[in-house]
């Protein structure tokens, strides 16, 4: 079996015991090594050239942040996630400019590590629990995941992603549950945005997501043509309310979650799915949403790792 090699770089004994602990359980992930300043990761990266680095930010002799540009230059080919308890937007922001691919707190590690490694290392992705990281730096149409913990997180992780398309000018599409509507644009409204206005003009549109379920669901499972027809109306008509040439359009949606919570874990995957289809089809942005709560279980793992996949990044909060 092919594995992967990992530097684990900590200078607390027991944190370090305790991502010993979860990684030696499965095969495919080795520690080739460890380190626990930043002056001896530099040198370890260089010798080992790992495929990953688990680094911390608070680090003696010199901190992760400052040790990730020197690991780019003398282990171009390994990627960085931090394991921080800092979790300032500034700090998370700096650490994807010096190249790291993910970056989860360590109060979350015990539920985010293992899935936060196999999603940089086998698909590629990113993984953060800070979604303010994508603000303001889109390269390219995203379609990403949002994990929640309480309601303070889903309604930050939406505002923030709708607030961000509203201040460029563009749009914002909302599906949700009639409460998270309502919080969503409170929020918004709080944040000095002309809500009424913006729903006036048709930029920003929110729809029922059991209404908008049963315009394209079919016998539980989504009908491709309906469901495509459907959103690229939605999409087509905001777009057209900004009149701007290249608008910024954000989908919000956590029809899914509906799904998911009724036990339709099949129609909710398609779903993600068709929706990949649209990025090929419409300069927009997606993100959804999906409680954790739904994830406890213990046979959960193979369907927290089907969505993950269906996503270009995944965030937890």
């Amino acid at each position: 079996m092919p594995f992967f090699c990992i530097l684990l770089v900590e200078d607390i004994e027991p944190f370090r015991r305790f991502v010993r602990t979860m990684l030696e359980p499965r095969p495919e992930f080795k520690i080739v090594g460890e380190a626990v300043d930043g002056l001896q990761t530099i040198q370890k990266a260089k010798e080992l050239q790992p495929d990953l680095i688990l680094l911390d930010i608070g680090l003696p002799k010199l901190s992760g942040i400052a040790a990730a540009e020197q690991i780019r230059i003398l282990a171009p080919d390994a990627k960085l996630l931090f394991i921080s308890l800092e979790s300032s937007s500034e700090i998370v922001q700096e650490a994807f400019r010096r190249g790291a691919h993910g970056y989860i707190s360590k109060l979350y590690a015990h539920p985010e590590l293992i899935p936060a490694i196999e999603a940089i290392l086998a698909r590629n992705q990113t993984w953060c629990t800070n979604l303010e990281v994508t603000s303001g730096t889109k390269a390219r149409a995203r379609h990403d995941v949002q994990f929640y913990s309480d309601e303070m997180a889903f309604l930050d992780s939406a505002a923030r992603f709708v607030a961000g398309a509203l201040r460029a000018d563009g749009a914002a599409i909302v599906i949700a549950t009639d409460s998270h509507r309502e919080s969503l644009i409170q929020r918004l409204r709080a944040g000095g945005f002309d809500m009424d206005g913006a729903i006036q003009q048709g930029t920003y549109i929110s729809l029922n997501a059991a209404e908008s379920l049963s315009k394209f669901m079919v016998d539980h499972l989504p009908d491709r043509a309906r469901l495509l027809q459907t959103l690229s109306g939605v999409i087509e008509s905001a777009a057209k309310a900004t009149k701007t040439e290249h608008p910024r359009i954000a989908l919000f949606g956590e029809g899914v979650a509906v799904l998911w919570a009724k036990g339709d874990m099949d129609g909710a995957i398609q779903i993600e799915e068709m929706c990949n289809d649209l990025l090929d089809t419409h300069d927009i942005d997606i993100l959804c949403a999906y409680p954790l709560a739904g994830f406890e279980q213990a046979d959960d793992e193979g369907a927290l790792k089907s969505v993950c996949a269906l996503h270009t990044a995944v965030f937890s909060r």
